[in-house]
């Protein structure tokens, strides 16, 4: 017997804001990347595209150059 997949989580905006750390009010002026999905018209991410585009972001590379 196949055990059932565990359901696929995605990421809110204000789940994005606070997996960053910034203000939700601030994740509105970010470009964030392509939505992995939508849930009915909401934008949703998975945890590791935000990861990846938030390592990638000037901001945490000048950040991880300075320890």
């Amino acid at each position: 017997m196949t055990r059932p997949h565990p359901p696929i989580r995605y990421l809110s905006r204000p789940e994005v804001a606070a997996r960053i750390n910034v203000q939700r009010a601030t994740i509105a002026r970010y470009r964030l990347p392509a939505p992995d999905a939508f849930v009915g018209r909401l934008p949703g991410w998975l945890p590791g595209t935000i990861d990846r585009w938030d390592a990638g972001r000037p901001s945490r590379q000048k950040m991880d150059k300075g320890k």
